[in-house]
């Protein structure tokens, strides 16, 4: 029992807890009192305006960088000129005003050709400098080629800061990124630990075990009710609902429908009363969704043991499975598997003996032997039952013995089903005149 076991939690443990909070903060400058939302949003802001001004500032460093080695990169193309530069030069001074602004008058120079090439030089003054402290070990050609994959990693670096600071999604990333770092090394498994262990063990209750009945109205209000209550309104209880189900009040009740899904809910989860109470939607008491999915088959957990099920599609498949494989504890589980864009159409309860009765909205009716039916595991797509024609879809299923008359009626026209031939499953069938 869910609400049992939520209870004893709350009332053994700190499961919920109350205490007092002063949410005043100083918001931009002035002392204000903020709501969870709001202090939510300035952290968020507060986590932005700090990363912006991380990568700031590492793009700063990487743009000083990439001069740096574009300079040091050009310098090695022309190292014979800055050399005999260097060699003519009588100052540092003289050296750096020659690399940066292309002035020759105070150096010596071997040729003109070279002195017409110094003059043209326009370096920075960061990439003067680096030159004019550069090491001459830096002129060995694997050195050379560090320097050049040094610069391709320095571009790589600006283009990715670039896009971390122009787009809101990627700096996203890089936060999240970062915090998850966070809780992986700082985070620790929970510390609590179980002392009164013999108080945290719960026992169902025992309710005395009795028959109600099931009622669902067209609207999926539920309610169970006491046999004999329902044996002195069975008329009116009859006509008033949809689905009438008598079961124990210690069992589960079955929900099939269109997607492929059972859902269980247990009986006393039901609310028991009054035949004229209003009930509670069958949404609020189990993972049933009116607004999604369509009630295909209702049935009493206990009529599965020992028991086949034939389950058909829209689509024409058609399987036989063992009540044993929905006898299970989960509140919903896929009762078969679905090809794309099918619905389940039927389940039904069958036998090895009698007949299958296929009915399709065009008026097919296709009859053939139960044992036809093959017998698959509740995960399979199972076979074709029948040739569907084009934009027809399978509507009805019936099953009975051989020897009992079944009727029913298509577009105000009786057909009795047990009169039809019988025929090979995956045929066509035959269609009914109008």
């Amino acid at each position: 029992d869910v609400e049992n076991l939520k209870n004893m939690l709350y009332k053994k443990t700190r499961l919920e807890d109350t205490f007092g909070v002063n949410m005043l903060a100083v918001s931009d400058g002035r002392p204000e009192t903020l709501g969870l939302k709001a202090i939510i949003e300035h952290h968020v802001d507060f986590q932005f305006e700090l990363t912006t001004r991380k990568y700031k500032t590492l793009l700063q460093k990487e743009l000083d960088k990439k001069e740096i080695q574009e300079g040091l990169i050009k310098a090695c193309d022309v190292i014979d000129l800055i050399i005999e530069i260097l060699r003519g030069s009588s100052s540092i001074k003289d050296a750096k005003e020659c690399l940066i602004y292309g002035r020759t008058e105070n150096i010596r120079f071997k040729t003109k050709v070279s002195k017409k090439m110094a003059s043209l030089l326009r370096f920075t003054e960061r990439q003067a400098m680096a030159i004019l402290e550069m090491r001459l070990y830096k002129l060995i050609g694997l050195e050379i080629e560090a320097l050049q994959k040094e610069h391709e990693e320095t571009l790589k670096n600006i283009a990715s800061y670039e896009d971390i600071l122009n787009n809101y999604d990627s700096m996203a990333d890089v936060i999240i990124k970062e915090l998850d770092a966070f809780k992986k090394e700082y985070a620790r498994k929970r510390r609590t630990a179980i002392e009164n262990a013999e108080e945290a063990v719960y026992e169902e209750k025992k309710m005395e075990e009795q028959e109600v009945v099931f009622l669902m109205d067209r609207f999926g209000y539920a309610k169970t009710v006491d046999a004999s209550v329902y044996e002195r309104n069975k008329e009116a209880a009859d006509a008033e609902n949809r689905y009438v189900l008598h079961c124990m009040n210690t069992g589960r009740l079955c929900v099939f429908t269109q997607n492929g899904k059972m859902h269980q809910i247990k009986v006393q989860d039901v609310p028991y009363g009054r035949f004229r109470d209003k009930g509670q939607p069958i949404d609020n008491i189990s993972n049933y969704n009116s607004r999604e999915e369509q009630i295909i088959f209702l049935c009493d957990g206990e009529c599965f043991e020992g028991r086949k099920f034939l389950l058909a599609t829209r689509q024409g498949m058609i399987k036989k499975v063992d009540g044993s494989e929905f006898m299970v504890t989960k509140r919903t589980i896929a009762a078969t598997k679905l090809a794309e864009g099918d619905e389940l159409a039927a389940v039904c309860e069958m036998t090895e003996e009698g007949n299958v009765v296929l009915a399709t909205e065009g008026g097919y009716f296709l009859r053939f032997p139960a044992a036809d039916v093959p017998e698959k595991k509740k995960g399979a797509v199972g076979v074709r039952g029948i040739r569907l024609v084009k934009q027809d879809f399978l509507e009805h299923v019936y099953v009975f013995a051989d020897g009992v008359e079944v009727k029913t009626v298509y577009k105000e026209k009786e057909v009795t089903l047990n009169r039809l031939k019988t025929a090979k499953r995956d045929t066509q069938g035959t269609k009914t005149r109008i």
